[in-house]
């Protein structure tokens, strides 16, 4: 039952998107004149960004203007990218092989690996901080801090300081989440004080967007660890485990 619904479902899907691409005028392409003239007017827009996103780089709630592009004028693009990245997680831990469960505890690293991990992770952790800060007003943020987060929990995995995190238990899931639910909760929020979805108020915005960053990194740090976690171990051997 559960494969021929997801079949239907396929069908469904396919049929959709054929029937749009069936409906798509007959002489796109074929109006070459228009064509440049559209071409030219994105590509004039596109020049006039940067100026646009500097006049209204003070209603931002931030001082950088990739971060207020971000997280603020284009926040619906950053919304989806978390939703897109949460499915890829989700997606990986439901076809995890039921049969090969982790071990608890993997194998210990050597002397080498150890001190490399008890000197770096708190570093990085450091740094994570100091990125998530700083993309208020300069290179840095959410993703960058995420995937800082992200480097520190692989290196604990391969040193076996850190436990198996399959199957996900709830403080897992909860941090999985944690970004994409904080974000949607505000972008809604938002709207019953008469502003239109992911507008903040202008007296709001930088604090908002700094409690999407934090759940955000927190969020983007788990889902990249869970995704190298999730992935199937190489074979073994010799049945000997290779450091």
């Amino acid at each position: 039952m559960t494969r021929t619904l997801i079949a239907l479902l396929c069908l469904g899907l396919a049929g959709m998107l054929g029937w749009a691409l069936w409906q798509l005028p007959g002489d796109v392409g074929l109006k070459s004149d228009l064509q440049s003239e559209l071409q030219g007017q994105v590509q004039a827009d596109i020049v006039g960004l940067p100026a646009l996103v500097a006049a209204h780089l003070d209603q931002s709630g931030v001082r950088h203007p990739v971060t207020a592009v971000l997280l603020n004028f284009r926040a619906y693009d950053t919304l989806l990218e978390i939703g897109v990245l949460l499915l890829a997680v989700l997606g990986v831990l439901a076809v995890r092989h039921a049969a090969a469960p982790e071990p608890v505890h993997p194998q210990r690293a050597g002397a080498v690996l150890a001190a490399l991990v008890h000197l770096a992770v708190p570093l990085m952790v450091l740094v994570a901080g100091y990125l998530l800060w700083a993309g208020a007003h300069q290179p840095g943020g959410a993703f960058q801090a995420g995937a800082v987060l992200a480097g520190a929990g692989v290196l604990l995995r391969l040193s076996g300081r850190l436990p198996a995190l399959l199957p996900p238990g709830f403080w897992l899931r909860a941090g999985l989440l944690l970004g994409f639910a904080v974000f949607l909760v505000i972008a809604l929020g938002v709207t019953r004080g008469g502003h239109e979805l992911l507008a903040y108020p202008v007296q709001q915005a930088g604090g908002l967007i700094l409690a999407i960053e934090a759940s955000l990194t927190l969020s983007i740090g788990l889902i990249l660890v869970s995704l190298f976690v999730g992935a199937p171990s190489p074979p073994e051997h010799g049945g000997e485990a290779s450091e």
